[in-house]
């Protein structure tokens, strides 16, 4: 019995020992298979290309093996002009890089230098490989708000630009829908409309531009007002459109809002939100607006009762053009999409700020915080 029990022990341990044996060995197999994953070339470049680093790739007699979309823009090379094969002093004339790269060959480690390219300060680093060939990783030394600043001026200048061609135009599309034929007048009334869209888009660009170059701290076109106005003189302008859906406006009218602040943009901003509200309400409902005190602000809320925000529209919605579900919106209308970042906007210049939610019992509920007057 107790060899048979012995033997029993023993050839457990053996199984055992050669079950460990037979995973450590598989395992050993598979980490080997993953350690030599050899990456294809097509694939290399293609990440490359989306880099949204310039890549410059050298022979040893500094020719341009390879070079990605990036890096041209960058350095201001035509798209059309193929690069490729050629050597980059024929290219390129930058003297600094240039020596970076000859001094990277005898350090053998990376390098970096700066210089300005027709304007744009970049950075470079050359970093040597096997067979001396170089690897140029090149960027902008622009901040991203810098850049944005930049991006912002262009929007401006673009929209400039564009009004006076667009009013042109319109002239000429009234002067054309009285002499069409009859059957070509539904053409000519789109064309009208596609261009007072393209009107709107404009003038909501040229303002949100001079919105953002404005100080916030800049009160000279301040004046004593109430909210409470501002919310008629809005409902005021919207309310034919209100009235053909059968959708009432209810102020809460027990708190007025009195402060200080620009009345053209403020009434930019209330209407602006009060039509958002009307876009996704439903026919037969009504739009609810109240005012109240909260510490030192006074709170603007307006609420539809409609669908509700999605959480992509929570976190999207003041972006420039963004848009939410159509699904959601009870109205053909259509905006520039400009409308809420202009709000936004708009409240930061007078020291508040905007806010969304959803309303517990239904619909999207926007908030406008503006501090009161402390005068008043």
């Amino acid at each position: 019995m107790v060899i048979s029990a012995a033997l029993g022990f023993a050839a457990g341990i053996g199984i055992t020992l050669l079950l460990q044996r037979r995973r450590s060995a598989l395992a050993s197999k598979r980490a080997s298979k993953d350690r030599f994953i050899v990456l294809n070339a097509p694939q290399l470049l293609a990440w490359i290309d989306a880099a949204t680093q310039g890549w410059i790739i050298l022979t040893p007699d500094h020719s341009i093996a390879y070079i990605n979309d990036r890096a041209e823009r960058l350095l201001h090379i035509p798209p059309n002009r193929l690069v490729r094969g050629m050597k980059l002093r024929d290219v390129l004339d930058i003297p600094a890089l240039e020596e970076l790269i000859f001094s990277s060959r005898y350090q053998l480690r990376p390098q970096r230098c700066e210089w300005d390219q027709q304007g744009t300060p970049l950075e470079a680093v050359v970093l040597p490989g096997s067979d001396e060939c170089w690897l140029v990783l090149i960027q902008s030394r622009q901040s991203l708000e810098a850049q944005q600043q930049q991006q912002e001026r262009w929007v401006s200048d673009v929209a400039h630009e564009l009004k006076t061609p667009l009013t042109a135009l319109m002239l000429v599309s009234d002067r054309l829908e009285l002499a069409v034929k009859e059957e070509d007048t539904a053409l000519v009334q789109r064309l009208q409309k596609e261009l007072r869209r393209l009107q709107l888009l404009v003038e909501d660009l040229l303002e949100l531009s001079r919105l953002e170059n404005s100080l916030p701290q800049d009160d000279s076109e301040h004046v004593p007002l109430t909210l409470e106005d501002l919310v008629d003189s809005a409902w005021g302008s919207i309310g034919p459109i209100a009235e053909e859906r059968r959708v009432m406006l209810q102020l809460d009218r027990s708190e007025s809002g009195p402060l200080r602040g620009d009345r053209r943009r403020l009434h930019r901003a209330v209407l602006n939100l009060l039509d958002n509200a009307l876009r996704y309400a439903p026919e037969d409902s009504s739009v609810d607006v109240s005012v109240r005190q909260s510490g030192g602000w006074w709170l603007l809320s307006i609420r539809d009762h409609g669908r509700g925000l999605s959480e992509t529209d929570l976190t999207r919605m003041f972006q420039r053009f963004y848009r939410g579900d159509p699904s959601r919106a009870r109205s053909n209308r259509s905006g520039s999409g400009l409308g809420l970042a202009i709000v936004q906007q708009i409240a930061v210049n007078h020291g508040g700020r905007i806010e969304a939610r959803n309303h517990p019992v239904g619909g999207a509920c926007m908030e406008l915080l503006l501090p009161r007057d402390p005068l008043g």
